[in-house]
């Protein structure tokens, strides 16, 4: 049976490995198998949110483009932006939708959307939204009935979305929506 000095020692322990762990840094310098993204010529931007029209109706309203973030979803060494726009609303908490956004490699292409992530109809608001591995990943607050006012979500869920045989697949996350 443990005793508190046994939990003592223990924490002592994990403690002396945590902060070792800190103390370890990585090797300085690029290694020589990194690509210098200069060497074939500037890089393509990424769209820009505010240079397009969405599919989202609201009723006369403006729109707001709340969250962006960029990075190269289907592998073609060009980066495209996914964006959280919402209407703007004179309260309560009007949702999201995501939007993935491309720009044709022609001169003058105006960026334009290829993909909808996240719909309106959701009634979820997009707190965090970021790119990383060509991966889109969303932080979205909802409501666990309609009786919860839309000024207060009362829920939170991890979404995931990956470029995957032409088209984005939701990845499984955590589907069971937590309170907030």
């Amino acid at each position: 049976m443990a005793r508190p000095l046994h939990w003592l020692a223990t924490a002592t322990a994990m403690a002396a490995v945590i902060a070792t762990a800190g103390l370890v840094q990585p090797a300085t310098g690029t290694p020589a198998a990194t690509p210098d993204p200069t060497a074939n010529g500037p890089q393509a931007a990424a769209p820009d949110a505010a240079a397009v029209t969405y599919p989202l109706d609201c009723n006369g309203a403006p729109q707001a483009v709340t969250a962006t973030a960029q990075g190269d979803l289907d592998g073609d060494a060009r980066p495209e932006t996914v964006a959280a726009v919402r209407c703007e609303a004179g309260s309560g908490t009007p949702p999201h939708a995501i939007y993935v956004l491309t720009q044709d490699r022609t001169e003058g292409a105006r960026p334009r959307v290829v993909a909808t992530l996240l719909d309106t109809g959701k009634r979820q608001t997009v707190t965090e939204l970021t790119v990383r591995d060509r991966v889109v990943t969303a932080s979205l607050l909802g409501y666990s009935a309609p009786a919860v006012p839309r000024c207060c979500p009362d829920t939170k869920q991890l979404a995931k979305w990956r470029w995957s045989d032409g088209k984005f697949r939701q990845e499984l996350t955590d589907s069971a929506a937590r309170s907030v």
